[in-house]
């Protein structure tokens, strides 16, 4: 996720923000301390415009 934001420029309060979601939480995703629920990374490969792998 880190590479993605990186490259398009996103920052993660940014994105914190289109989730609804507590910027430090996105932090944890960004860092790989923990991982977003299916859901949640469906909701965050459309806000980036990703395929989930």
């Amino acid at each position: 996720m880190k590479e993605v934001l990186e490259e398009k420029g996103i920052k993660q309060k940014w994105l914190a923000d289109k989730l609804r979601k507590n910027y430090n939480m996105v932090i944890g995703y960004v860092k790989n301390l923990q991982q977003p629920r299916s859901e949640l990374l469906y909701k965050i490969s459309n806000i980036l415009e990703i395929e989930v792998r």
